[in-house]
């Protein structure tokens, strides 16, 4: 139990802000910290929820409603992931060889590609959030557990780049089959849940976050020789653009046809 506590607080501790015990980060308490990751997601997905609700009682302006929405994830996590994204997109714009793109994902210093990536993702998410009613976002904010459910899957399952790195780390101190059956349970549950809620907007979105997870492993292999944590902090962002884009569109395209 003590072990599963400190697993706890290292997960909360690495992938958010959200003020944790201090505990020594040792194997024991690194062996299970995977498994609390998409946790982290549940705790964005409720406040999110939350702040839809509030907004549609208080009458709140869709443009304010995709600020907060999209800030929420941000504050919980610290953009600990959106920094991988930027990273990543650095890297794969260099079209450099498979080393010096290693090399660019540990550069501190940031490319002009980063920064349009950055106002390509906020604009996007933001036009995608103005078009999020209660309805969809009950759907939504399920994919906060998916993603890092997804992500999780990928640490263990793929091949790491390099292994020195936080990635690296995690995958080898961890309890490699319970937490590939832990994140199988999540995915499991989380794609019950949303397939219940709604069987269209719901199946859409999983069909979404599978490819963006393919794709994931193809370009990691292909243009990195494997995982990084910033590959990982791409896919996820990447995974929460292109879920609730996918039942936004649905929706749409479901309103359309009616």
């Amino acid at each position: 139990m003590k072990r599963l506590k400190e697993s706890l607080i290292v997960a909360f501790s690495m992938y958010s802000k959200i003020p944790m015990p201090r505990c020594d980060w040792n194997e024991g308490s690194m062996s299970y910290a995977m498994c609390f990751w998409p946790l982290v997601g549940a705790v964005i997905g409720g406040l999110v929820y939350g702040w839809g609700m509030l907004s549609e009682r208080l009458g709140v302006g869709a443009i304010f409603f995709a600020v907060i929405a999209i800030l929420i994830s941000v504050l919980v996590t610290g953009g600990i992931h959106l920094d991988g994204l930027l990273d990543t997109s650095d890297a794969l714009s260099s079209w450099q060889t498979q080393e010096r793109r290693l090399e660019i994902l540990k550069d501190s210093h940031t490319g002009a590609f980063a920064i349009i990536t950055c106002v390509f993702y906020a604009l996007t998410l933001l036009g995608i959030y103005t078009q999020v009613d209660i309805t969809a976002l009950a759907t939504i904010v399920f994919g906060f557990v998916l993603s890092r459910s997804l992500s999780g899957l990928a640490i263990i399952n793929f091949k790491k780049a390099k292994q020195d790195g936080t990635v690296a780390k995690f995958s080898q101190n961890a309890q490699t089959k319970r937490v590939r059956v832990v994140m199988i349970i999540y995915i499991t549950v989380i794609s019950a849940i949303v397939m219940v809620i709604n069987p269209l907007q719901g199946g859409v979105m999983l069909l979404a976050a599978v490819v963006t997870y393919l794709y994931y492993y193809h370009m990691a292999m292909k243009y990195f020789g494997g995982t990084t944590g910033d590959l990982a902090g791409w896919f996820l962002s990447l995974c929460e653009l292109v879920m609730p884009l996918s039942v936004v569109l649905t929706g749409l395209i479901t309103r359309s046809i009616g």
